[in-house]
């Protein structure tokens, strides 16, 4: 079987590497132009150029496949099936039904729910228990075609976003193989999607960024672990930022004031607006290294009940 890789981030690099070390043939990979990259501007490629160029497999980053461009690169490739694992753009009609067994993708959640671009990150910030990831027939919806197989895990109570991708991307690669198998041996049962139990995953931004101590604990949370490892959650002290990574939840009872800091011989703990407190891992003040959350705040002096803003 002939196969053709659409993929950008890290998330599509196991996979990736699944179909190279289960020996399928891979005639090309599809992956976005290199972006600068940091303060510089360093012109980077995304994590599948490198793994497609280590292997030798010829790339192609097209700024567009409208208008028959992607589909006369199908025909020099000649593939039975196209793999998508988040490419990043919308695949044309023309292009979604030339391969011969179509195109399949990847997607980092349980279909129906969290269609679009940030799934895994929406799933940790609205506290749910299980995450997953979906093989499905592509159509021109967006994440809407058939569902093949779908493998769940359940999220770990302060388990981030980042964590939670890292285990997707696993599992996404060993259902990847899976799937190519049943379409192989023919055992593949299609399954219409609910589309009245769809959730949208809209993408994240900086606007996000900024903690309201007033929310429950849970809340909080929440929000400091889906948005680890970016955007990141985060709070002024002494009027400059201060990013917060990784949390859980801390003491029951207090009554402090919200953004208040308890600080013990152990930790460095918040309160919330329904009294209770979360503990938060690492820190990062403005203009200053990430470190752990007690290391900083013992050696910046700081007091109990400070607030942050």
């Amino acid at each position: 079987m002939k196969i053709v890789f659409m993929g950008t981030p890290d998330f599509a690099v196991n996979p990736l590497n699944a179909l190279i070390e289960n020996g399928y043939e891979v005639t090309g990979v599809f992956t976005q132009p290199d972006k600068p990259v940091g303060r510089k501007a360093i012109l980077t490629p995304p994590p599948v150029k490198a793994v497609a160029e280590n292997a030798g497999i010829p790339v192609f980053q097209p700024n567009s496949l409208k208008d028959g461009a992607g589909v006369k690169i199908l025909e020099e490739l000649n593939p039975d099936i196209v793999v998508v694992v988040a490419y990043g753009k919308i695949l044309p009609s023309d292009f979604l039904h030339y391969p011969k067994y179509g195109c399949i993708n990847i997607h980092g959640s349980i279909l129906p729910e969290y269609r679009g671009a940030a799934p895994i990150q929406r799933c940790v910030l609205n506290g749910e228990k299980y995450a997953g990831v979906t093989s499905m027939q592509m159509d021109e919806g967006l994440d809407t075609g058939d569902m093949l197989f779908v493998e769940k895990t359940e999220i770990g109570e302060n388990e981030t976003s980042g964590e939670l991708f890292d285990r997707l991307a696993v599992m996404g690669a060993d259902l990847l193989i899976k799937t190519l198998k049943a379409i192989e041996n023919g055992d593949v049962h299609p399954k219409k999607q609910d589309d009245s139990k769809s959730t949208y995953a809209a993408m994240l931004d900086k606007s996000m960024c900024n903690i309201d101590w007033s929310n429950p604990a849970a809340v909080v949370h929440n929000t400091i672990r889906g948005l680890d490892p970016w955007p990141v959650a985060q709070t002024t002290l002494g009027g400059k930022k201060l990013k917060l990574f990784g949390s859980r939840l801390g003491c029951e009872e207090g009554g402090g004031k919200p953004g208040e800091i308890k600080l013990t011989k152990n930790s460095f703990s918040v309160f919330c607006g329904d009294g209770k407190c979360v503990t938060v891992n690492e820190v990062q003040y403005e203009g200053k290294k990430r470190m752990k959350a007690l290391d900083f705040f013992r050696g910046y002096h700081l007091e109990d009940g400070t607030l942050l803003q």
